[in-house]
C-alpha cells in the first residue's frame, strides 16, 4: 500500500545511523546487510530514515531524499496530525479514552472484590463504554489488560467479516489468524491462510471489512495489478475510502494503547 512509514521496534533504533541533510531535509541514514535496495520510511518520531545496502553509496540517498522532498512533507503533516488528535485523547487509565470499532469509548475501572479475575464489559446500548472489573490480584499494567480483550475481540470481528465476505471473493481460506503486525494491516499466503493485525478492531468497521476483502482477493490474484483492484471494488465500492482512513489514521492505530510521552 505505497511507503509505509516505520513502526516503533521496527527501525527506532537508530545507534547505527548517522544524520544527513539533502535539499533542506534532515534525515537519518543507516545501512543494512540485509537490504537490497535503498528504503525511505518516517521513524517513530516522525523523522525521514534511509535504509541503504551495506556498499552502496551515500549520495544515492542524498538524492533520493531530494527527490522525494514533497512527499516528506506530506508525511509530516499527516503525523503531526495523527499526533495531535492522539494527544488530544488522553493517558489510558480510569477515565481516560480509548478507539474502538471507529468510536472514542470511555474507560472505567472498577475493583473487584478479592479472588474475583479481571474482566471486561463492553457496553454500546446507553453510552460508549469499555468497564474494566479490575481484580486486586492482577497486577498487570492496564494497557496489557486492554490489549488481551481487544485481541479477542478483534479475532471474533475478523472471523465474521471473513466468513461474510469470502463467498462473495469466491475462496475458501484455510486458516485465520490474528498477530501483532507492525508494517502490514494483514497477509495471504498461496497456501490460503490469512492473518490480520488485531488493532484493525480499533478502526471503524468498514475498515477493518475493506482490510479483510483485500486479503480475500489476494487469494485470487497475487500482488496489485488492476484486476486485483477491479475485484476489490468490486465486492467491496467504497475500498477507496477505507484505504485513505486507514492511511491518514495509521499511526494513531500503532499509538492507541501508548502513553503519552512515548510518542
Amino acid at each position: 500500500m505505497g511507503v509505509k512509514p516505520a513502526q516503533r521496534g521496527e527501525a527506532s533504533d537508530l545507534r547505527a545511523s548517522v544524520r544527513r541533510e539533502a535539499a533542506g531535509v534532515s534525515y537519518r541514514l543507516r545501512r543494512s546487510p540485509r537490504a537490497r535496495r535503498l528504503r525511505l520510511v518516517l521513524d517513530a518520531d516522525g523523522t525521514p530514515l534511509v535504509t541503504l545496502p551495506v556498499r552502496a553509496p551515500a549520495r544515492l540517498a542524498d538524492d533520493f531524499v531530494a527527490s522525494r522532498r514533497d512527499w516528506i512533507g506530506r508525511q509530516r503533516q499527516r503525523f503531526d496530525a495523527q499526533r495531535e488528535r492522539h494527544l488530544a485523547r488522553g493517558s489510558i487509565g480510569d477515565g481516560g479514552t480509548l478507539e474502538f470499532s471507529g468510536q472514542s469509548h470511555r474507560i472505567d475501572v472498577c475493583p473487584l472484590a478479592q479472588g474475583r479475575r479481571t474482566r471486561i464489559e463492553h457496553d454500546d446500548s446507553r453510552e460508549l463504554l469499555i468497564k474494566v472489573w479490575l481484580s486486586p490480584d492482577d497486577d498487570r499494567p492496564l494497557p496489557i489488560i486492554l490489549e488481551a480483550w481487544l485481541r479477542r475481540e478483534a479475532r471474533s470481528a475478523v472471523r465474521r467479516r471473513v466468513t461474510a465476505r469470502a463467498p462473495q471473493v469466491g475462496v475458501l481460506p484455510v486458516a485465520v489468524s490474528i498477530r501483532d503486525q507492525r508494517t502490514r494491516w494483514g497477509s495471504a499466503s498461496r497456501s490460503g491462510r490469512l492473518s490480520f493485525s488485531w488493532r484493525l478492531v480499533l478502526a471503524p468497521p468498514a475498515v477493518l471489512d475493506y482490510v479483510v476483502v483485500h486479503e480475500l482477493a489476494h487469494l485470487v490474484v497475487f500482488g496489485h495489478p488492476p484486476e486485483f483492484w477491479a475485484l476489490v471494488r468490486g465486492v467491496l465500492p467504497e475500498a477507496d475510502r477505507a484505504r485513505r482512513w486507514l492511511r491518514d489514521h495509521a499511526r494513531e492505530l500503532h499509538w492507541s494503547l501508548e502513553t503519552l510521552d512515548a510518542v
